[in-house]
């Protein structure tokens, strides 16, 4: 197995970053979550940044479609725009991205937990050059990044703000 140390680091930041684009779609009311983050609307941004996280979690790319998730929601998933070189047009509902984050969360804490130091050492299979470990802190970082655009939407258009989560999971709170 890879350091104990590295595999708690990673969760714990895997699953801050998620817990935190839980909370912006937890808190995202209506009239924002069918507004736009730039060019596209909040919940395929929040769609976005768990597709590539649930991508860059696998092995590969052609990992993907098979897992019984991927084959229990095809509603979710479509024709997998998002692998393809064209304009996103999907939209989704807050459940669907909330079940989907449950997944990826769930995905993260296994995948890392069976990682070793040879397969994070390891070259990753996604075209760029880079170790299956930074592909880990790439993931992410991405998470984080849409996370921000998420969090500037909500607070510009209904002054809500979403707090810090430093390390590890945090639930949003019950409701909508």
């Amino acid at each position: 197995m890879a350091s104990s140390l590295l595999q708690s680091v990673l969760t714990s930041q895997f699953e801050a970053a998620l817990a935190t684009l839980g909370l912006c779609v937890h808190a995202a009311p209506e009239r924002v979550w069918n507004g736009n983050v730039a060019r596209y609307p909040f919940s395929q941004a929040a769609f976005h940044a768990l597709f590539f996280a649930d991508v860059y979690l696998g092995l590969e790319p052609a990992a993907l479609k098979p897992q019984p998730f991927h084959q229990a929601q095809p509603e979710l998933f479509g024709d997998y725009e998002q692998m393809e070189d064209v304009e996103p047009v999907g939209v989704y509902t807050k459940e669907q991205i909330k079940l989907y984050l449950v997944f990826c969360r769930e995905k993260a804490v296994a995948v890392l937990a069976a990682e070793t130091e040879e397969s994070l050492a390891a070259m990753a299979r996604f075209g760029r050059p880079i170790t299956r470990a930074e592909t880990h802190l790439y993931n992410i970082r991405h998470i984080q990044h849409h996370a921000a655009q998420l969090i500037l939407r909500l607070r510009q258009e209904a002054d809500i703000d979403i707090p810090w989560i430093g390390s590890g999971w945090r639930e949003a709170p019950t409701g909508t």
